[in-house]
């Protein structure tokens, strides 16, 4: 009874010990800043892979997100996502491990978010969304499908003599002032869609709340996500 009894006790024992080192955070080795030329941000004393992201905290306490770009002679090359006014050489660079990733789903919609997923409306994040990475495979050009139907863009004009076809890319030039933004603003409301992703790239900051609020309204956000990325 009494050899029953320790052993018991060790079990337990042992069984608390096992979730204290699953409890313990890894080991991460942290690297230095060594160069900053334009964007690119040089880091030596830390190790990861092209594609993942780390975390470039200034002596100050600034912290500035960063992807791993390229390597060479044991440096790694990083480009920031953010602001980099305050970094400092020796700066702490620390390897998260994880790779670029964005939010997607149905909460999403009526939403504005910057070219890094974050949210620019000031609401709090949404529940129903999952998180996906950037990078995936390439899909195979024999496995696309023709391009035989034609999309409803809401416009009778361009439905009738510019035809557009469900998966064509399509291009829209012309000069300031003509009315390139009213005429997404229409296709993006009244297209046959169950969701349209606009990207507002390179965009005056004044011109993407003016878009939001004025050519796309309530009724337009209500089925998109718009990506702004202003200039």
């Amino acid at each position: 009874m009494a050899d029953s009894n320790r052993s018991a006790r060790w079990r337990a024992h042992l069984a608390q010990r096992r979730l204290r080192v699953a409890e313990t955070p890894s080991l991460v080795v942290e690297g230095q800043l060594t160069r900053m030329v334009g964007l690119t941000l040089e880091a030596a004393g830390c190790v990861a892979p092209v594609g993942s992201r780390c975390l470039v905290v200034s002596p100050g306490g600034g912290q500035v997100e960063a992807e791993v770009v390229g390597f060479a002679g044991g440096k790694l090359f990083l480009m920031p996502s953010g602001d980099i006014h305050g970094l400092m050489p020796n700066s702490r660079v620390i390897p998260t491990g994880g790779a670029s990733q964005v939010r997607m789903g149905d909460g999403l919609f009526g939403r504005v978010l910057d070219g890094a997923g974050r949210f620019l409306d000031g609401l709090p994040p949404p529940q129903r969304t999952e998180l996906a990475t950037l990078t995936g495979k390439t899909i195979n050009p024999l496995m696309r499908k023709p391009i035989r139907e034609p999309l409803d863009v809401g416009v009778r004009a361009i439905n009738a003599l510019l035809s557009v076809g469900r998966g064509q890319r399509m291009g829209l030039f012309a000069g300031s002032g003509v009315g390139k933004s009213v005429l997404l603003g229409m296709m993006t409301r009244f297209t046959n869609a169950e969701v349209v992703v606009v990207g507002l790239i390179g965009e005056r900051g004044r011109e993407v709340q003016e878009f939001i609020q004025d050519i796309l309204g309530p009724a337009g956000m209500a089925r998109a996500v718009v990506v702004a990325a202003p200039a």
